[in-house]
């Protein structure tokens, strides 16, 4: 089984001239429960040798690794799956070239594209932007009552993303979210472990 209530999706530009690894171990160290890698600007083969460093990290401490969109790098470092948005590969195409053993998780924005990755074979959807985006441009606001909608629409395992921080965590979690993928939300904090504790914190205490 696969947790998703804090999901980490990595991005350099957060990060305030840290380094990437030790920045993801703090996040581990707090307790995240997956961590996607996702990088637009590297090359195929630095993206390789980063993923490879981050899913020896993970490994340490039994927390699973996805790749986003790049099939190649995650099959090469025998990562846990991929993520998928609207405009990748499509997901019933990777669903055939990985078969059933790996994760793919799929964009949702809408009701319909949810069901259209349910029926493609998808494991889990990540909705947003929830909030809007600090690491995206030109991306539409999906709010909580959209997130709801997809949350009504499917039964697969889901997370919000897009502008999910401390403060409003356990609204994503109240519209029957699984979690959430953050990013600044986590990367962007001085004390990275701690504020990872703190979603822990928010989390149970939204399901007790």
């Amino acid at each position: 089984m696969v947790d998703y209530h804090i999901y980490l999706v990595t991005d350099t530009d957060c990060l305030q001239g840290r380094e990437l690894m030790p920045a993801v171990e703090e996040a581990l160290q707090g307790g995240v429960t997956l961590v996607q890698y996702r990088n637009k600007d590297m090359g195929g083969g630095a993206m390789y040798a980063e993923a490879l460093q981050l899913k020896l990290l993970c490994d340490r401490y039994a927390v699973p690794l996805i790749i986003n969109d790049r099939l190649d790098v995650a099959m090469a470092v025998g990562a846990a799956g991929v993520h998928l948005g609207q405009e990748d590969l499509p997901c019933a195409v990777a669903r055939r070239i990985l078969g059933p053993d790996y994760l793919v998780g799929v964009s949702a924005h809408n009701p319909e594209e949810a069901l259209r990755a349910v029926a493609d074979g998808a494991d889990y959807l990540g909705c947003g932007a929830v909030f809007g985006s600090t690491t995206k441009t030109n991306v539409r606001t999906l709010g909580l009552e959209g997130l709801a909608a997809i949350r009504q629409a499917v039964d697969l395992p889901m997370v919000g993303i897009g502008g999910v921080k401390l403060a409003n965590y356990d609204q994503v979690l109240a519209t029957g979210a699984d979690g959430a993928a953050i990013i600044s939300g986590i990367l962007g904090a001085q004390d990275i472990r701690r504020q990872v504790e703190l979603f822990r914190k928010t989390y149970e205490q939204a399901r007790s």
